[in-house]
């Protein structure tokens, strides 16, 4: 039993051995992990407070302060900031006309710059005795300065009412701009005005030019052929006018298939149709019409006729005598007034016998074949256009006014907008939905000029508002007459339209633009160079 007892005790010791010896090499590594981090600790520490004084050396290098200038009582401190305080009132003195005292601290300015500048020089530092005048005479301009009222409030108080004096020029520049473009784009060229006459002359003089046109038997044919591409300009702009029609011509697969209606006013009316008679466009078929000749045209029928033909309402946009010139200067435009803008709302009646046209403005130009146009689904709708809601603002709360009642109820503020100019009419649905009476009821509600301000784009939302098909943004590319855009879209784009004030045929058009509406007209036809045209 002794020996079992023996054999059963001696593990127990063998146990309290290891336990022993493990805990004296955990305490021995635990200790050596904490010499060790307080080293770490005690080497950074060291490190921070060694890189401190370099950093501040880079900074006093950077700023050029010497170890004088970092000392309280610093001479060149005082000198520096005196000559910075200094420097900021002598602008305000120059502003207030104070010039004999703003030369005096200009002179006194460059006294102590010359001081500062030799100290450097001989890299010493400045005296108290070498210093002292300097300091003083400064001190003495600046209490001057200070019983003048030349101190930070008074210099803001200028700064303020400088801007605001700036502000009012640049608004009233801006307003000066707006209204000399604005003339500049109402006024016929001399070049345009000398062309038409000499055009009218020619019609009457020239019997051979009335013949040829009557020989031409195929041309009333073709004008009511519902299977031809048919293509509608409203324009008193004989050259702007040719330009479509041209570059419609060049760039059609088809030409002997394309048919422009042009309808203008009595006075151009016989230089248009010797224009067209006299030039050959690849075979497309031209037929001019005049305005006066549409007697359903008149005052008792059309609304917005018996508005323009209103003293009020001409007075109201062309002398600003009811507003107190409030009226924005792009309103009175004498394109409001004329009905050749109006004529687009009209197109069934204006072609009894056709089921689809093309509509184009005569600031555009065509590059591109436009025959698929005619076989785009408008999928029921009637007015086939580029929306323009890409562009800024272009939704419908820009051309409305969204006060009234009747605006607010019927018509969604964010509804994107779309362009005319070129525009795709179905003329079947246009008759069966009624939309010219759409139109007249929108015009006549317009009245008192609650509703819009004049022109045709905000009749035009509201008309055919839920009667427009989208059509892809290629095919009409707009802001060629008053932004820049973007060469990507220039190069897909069918038809370029100079919308704005800066038309190619005028001065004031945008000359990297003015190539693209040059290459279609014939510089060199002998009636436009009589005419000056270059």
């Amino acid at each position: 039993m002794r020996r079992r007892n023996s054999d059963f005790r001696r593990p127990v010791r063998r146990r309290f051995s290891n336990v022993f010896w493990l805990t004296v090499c955990g305490l021995a590594i635990l200790l050596l992990i904490i010499l060790l981090s307080r080293e770490t600790r005690d080497s950074s520490s060291r490190l921070v407070y060694t890189k401190r004084p370099y950093r501040h050396d880079r900074i006093a290098d950077g700023l050029n302060i010497t170890e004088e200038m970092l000392r309280p009582e610093s001479v060149a401190r005082q000198i520096n900031d005196q000559i910075s305080l200094a420097k900021a009132i002598l602008v305000i003195a120059k502003e207030s006309n104070n010039l004999q005292f703003a030369w005096e601290l200009s002179a006194q300015i460059r006294n102590s710059q010359m001081l500062l500048s030799n100290a450097a020089s001989r890299r010493s530092p400045l005296t108290n005795g070498e210093s002292e005048s300097a300091i003083r005479d400064m001190a003495l301009l600046l209490y001057q300065a200070q019983q003048l009222h030349y101190d930070s409030a008074t210099m803001f108080m200028r700064l303020k009412a400088k801007i605001q004096s700036l502000e009012e020029q640049t608004n009233s520049f801006s307003e000066k701009s707006s209204k000399y473009g604005q003339i500049a784009a109402e006024e016929v060229p001399k070049s345009l005005y000398c062309l038409g006459v000499r055009l009218t002359a020619e019609w009457f003089k020239s019997s051979n030019l009335q013949r040829k046109l009557k020989e031409e038997k195929q041309v009333a044919a073709k004008l009511v052929d519902t299977g031809l591409y048919h293509f509608c300009v409203f324009s008193d702009n004989i050259l702007a006018t040719s330009v479509v029609v041209n570059s419609t011509a060049i760039n059609s697969k088809n030409p002997d298939m394309v048919v422009f209606h042009l309808v203008t006013d009595e006075v151009n009316y016989a230089a248009m149709k010797a224009w067209f008679t006299m030039n050959s466009f690849r075979g497309v078929t031209v037929d001019v019409q005049k305005i006066e000749d549409f007697s359903w045209l008149n005052a008792s029928y059309v609304p917005v006729l018996k508005q323009l033909q209103d003293s009020d309402t001409q007075n109201y946009y062309f002398s600003g005598n009811h507003d107190n010139s409030r009226t924005p200067i792009k309103f009175r435009n004498p394109k409001y007034l004329s009905m050749l803008n109006h004529l687009r709302f009209y197109i069934p009646e204006v072609f009894p016998a056709l089921k689809k046209v093309v509509f184009l403005d005569d600031d555009v130009v065509v590059q591109k074949d436009l025959s698929a146009l005619f076989s785009t689904d408008l999928n029921g709708n009637v007015n086939g256009a580029v929306e323009t809601c890409m562009e800024t603002f272009h939704r419908y709360h820009k051309y409305l006014n969204y006060s009234h009642p009747l605006i607010r109820q019927h018509f969604d503020p964010d509804a994107c907008g779309w362009a005319f100019g070129m525009n795709v009419f179905d003329l079947v649905e246009w008759r069966k939905r009624n939309v010219t009476g759409i139109y007249h009821y929108w015009q006549e509600k317009n009245v008192d000029r609650t509703l819009w301000k004049l022109g045709t784009l905000p009749p035009g939302l509201l008309t055919f508002y839920g009667l427009t098909e989208a059509l892809n943004p290629s095919w009409h590319v707009l802001g060629f007459g008053y932004t820049n855009v973007d060469s990507k879209l220039i190069e897909k784009g069918a038809v370029l339209h100079f919308n704005g004030n800066s038309k190619p045929w005028l001065k004031i058009g945008i000359e990297k633009y003015k190539p693209l509406w040059d290459k279609y007209v014939d510089y060199g036809h002998p009636l436009l160079q009589q005419c000056n045209f270059h």
